[in-house]
């Protein structure tokens, strides 16, 4: 508690692509995304970034690459450096390609995860300068323990967490977030009782579990539409809330953090 936060400047965005219903769909259903309502709920998006104060940089839509719009899987960025992904998903590999070109144009230092191991960004939740990292379907544990040591070298502490038995996660950032200040957001159907046992934990009911994946940026805090409790959970504590319509993004498992690289 009592961390200063750092301001959050920039951040990094990649369009839908018009065939974005060809990426891997959610496990809970759903139906195919509207591409229209998603490019306009990404520009919303976009908008809200800008007014909480980010410049950002964005990447041209990839239809190679139909589940690119989910940048943050790409890569983790600390205040130094940034380490490029390897993702889970064989069809999302090549996603990290224009990543890599564009932040090496930004970071002095750009590390990689090195096959056999992977690595999806949204496994990775920075906590004041360290992190978490979560070991799931998409994440293996060579693809952490090669994120773990190049943190290290960075001067960076993290914990690994193996959330494979929590069937409803597909990231660790698909049921918890970091708001700052020793406080965390997390799902309560998510176990990660020891992990987080010294921090202050809003839990998300089940029905709203979706919001759990919401995005501190400066001084708002991001989260999905439609979640009443959490919403009001969180303006009851002093937060000074945006909420975003995502239905076309978690069609296709993806979330607020997702959509984004913040630096």
């Amino acid at each position: 508690m009592g961390v200063t936060r750092v301001r959050i400047a920039q951040a990094i965005v990649r369009a839908p692509a018009p065939n974005l219903a060809a990426g891997i769909a959610s496990a809970v259903g759903g139906g195919d995304p509207d591409v229209a309502a998603a490019l306009q709920q990404h520009e919303r998006y976009c908008e809200t970034l800008r007014n909480c104060g980010l410049q950002l940089r964005r990447l041209a839509a990839d239809a190679t690459h139909p589940d690119s719009t989910f940048i943050e899987d790409t890569a983790v960025l600390t205040a130094e450096a940034a380490i490029i992904t390897r993702p889970g998903a064989p069809s999302r590999m090549g996603e990290t390609a224009a990543a890599l070109e564009l932040l090496r144009g930004i970071f002095p230092t750009v590390g990689e995860i090195k096959e056999p191991g992977t690595v999806d960004g949204g496994d990775v939740c920075e906590v004041d300068g360290d992190f978490f990292i979560g070991v799931s379907g998409r994440t293996n544990a060579e693809g952490a323990r090669q994120l773990a040591a190049l943190l290290r070298e960075l001067g960076h502490n993290s914990v690994t967490v193996d959330i494979r038995a929590s069937k409803s996660l597909l990231h660790l950032k698909t049921g918890l977030s970091y708001l700052g200040d020793g406080v965390f957001v997390v799902s309560r159907d998510v176990v990660l009782d020891v992990a987080l046992k010294d921090y202050d934990l809003i839990k998300v009911e089940p029905a709203e579990s979706y919001a759990a994946n919401c995005i501190r940026v400066n001084d708002h805090v991001l989260i999905a539409a439609g979640y009443p409790l959490l919403l009001a959970t969180l303006e009851a504590r002093g937060y000074r809330v945006a909420t975003l319509a995502m239905s076309e993004f978690r069609k296709m498992d993806g979330g607020l953090s997702c959509l984004s690289l913040r630096f």
